[in-house]
């Protein structure tokens, strides 16, 4: 943990370049883009509050505390863990990833993710595609989110899916659909959530909609796949912008949060409570978030190619949906 005093000739600067005035004074040993990440995952406060945007100017005598996580192994070992593979050929794979599948290594969870099993499965070669820690990775899914993924096997594939992620479909091929049960019914059939995402300034696990100039702008368009009078809807996401948490954050903004989101939606656990004995099973049986990456659509990066790929609903979020079409009031 380090602490420091913004001082009357620091006032004004960048909060990214003082901590790295401040690394380089203390001989800390971080670089510039590690204390930027170190500000994106929630690890730096100004005068208490978490501090998501890096290009914050502090004022003077602002306090600024920051925290180092403890290092994970800079080089993932390759583990033997089943992949459900949709597709794959010289240049990439995708994949339907399982819930509570971490997608790379992290604290807390430095073995056992996606990563190590692509290694596995891809060989040697991966390990030095797109660096060392997230090799072939472009995109990823929360922990306990379903659903389809695409990894790079080359060097000419990762750095174009890499720019098809960067544009998120706005000029390129790029397709991302949702399936997301979320509590209550719209008034609505289509709607678009768009509202800067950032972290939340109490809870640095959590990220909340904040000010445009706080956080990353982030769009999402919704539509209704299917109604269960008077509680909850299936709903269709595609994302414009891919922000962490973004569709969990977002539908809880409109007053809709994911069913089984205990991050987001906690509040709506008295409507759970009131439901039918099969409807609380199926939720208790969820365990998560009801969110599952339907649709993943792109144009090959090397082929050129039209590649689109369907997922189904896994057995959790199908019997819940089953349960919510035999709910009756």
């Amino acid at each position: 943990m380090s602490a420091f005093a913004v001082g009357p000739d620091e006032a004004g600067q960048r909060l990214d370049k003082l901590l790295a005035l401040h690394a380089a004074r203390e001989e800390l040993g971080l670089s510039r883009t590690r204390l930027q990440e170190l500000i994106a995952d929630g690890f730096v406060r100004v005068d208490g509050a978490v501090a998501a945007n890096p290009n914050a100017k502090p004022k003077e005598g602002a306090r600024v505390l920051f925290a180092v996580p403890p290092a994970v192994d800079a080089t993932p070992l390759p583990e033997d863990i089943p992949l459900d593979i949709v597709f794959e050929d010289d240049e990439l794979i995708v994949i339907d990833k399982p819930v509570g599948l971490v997608v790379h290594p992290a604290p807390g969870h430095a073995s056992g993710t996606l990563v190590n099993a692509l290694l596995h499965h891809c060989g040697a070669g991966l390990s030095g595609i797109g660096g060392v820690r997230r090799p072939g990775i472009v995109h990823r899914l929360d922990k306990d989110t379903t659903g389809l993924m695409v990894a790079a096997k080359s060097e000419r594939a990762h750095k174009g899916l890499a720019d098809i992620f960067a544009d998120h479909g706005r000029l390129g091929s790029l397709v991302r659909e949702y399936l997301a049960g979320v509590w209550t019914l719209p008034d609505r059939s289509f709607g678009t959530v768009d509202a800067a995402i950032g972290r939340h300034p109490h809870h640095r696990e959590r990220m909340a909609v904040v000010r445009e100039d706080k956080g990353r702008h982030a769009v999402t368009h919704w539509a209704v796949e299917e109604k269960f009078p008077p509680v909850a809807t299936l709903m269709r996401c595609r994302l414009e912008t891919g922000r962490t948490h973004q569709i969990r954050v977002h539908m809880a903004e409109i007053g809709q949060p994911l069913i089984g989101d205990m991050v987001y939606g906690a509040g709506f656990k008295t409507k759970a409570a009131a439901l039918d004995d099969a409807c609380r099973a199926a939720i208790a049986a969820l365990g998560r978030q009801a969110l599952h990456a339907a649709s993943l659509g792109f144009e090959h990066p090397v082929t050129g190619e039209e590649l689109l790929f369907e997922s189904p609903l896994p057995p959790d979020m199908a019997g819940l949906v089953e349960a919510l079409r035999a709910y009756r009031p």
